[in-house]
């Protein structure tokens, strides 16, 4: 029986340097996770 043709993975969205060196190198905290997803993409994080 022939096979589905597999899909190609989806493309995922660039993330900018400066955004990725807000969260630091280490391990997040919940509340740390919790600030940035209140913190939206509109505003920064501190």
């Amino acid at each position: 029986m022939p096979r589905k043709p597999k899909t190609p993975p989806a493309e995922l969205p660039v993330i900018p340097a400066e955004r990725l060196e807000q969260f630091g190198n280490g391990p997040m905290t919940a509340e740390a996770i919790n600030a940035a997803t209140l913190a939206g993409p509109e505003e920064g994080l501190d």
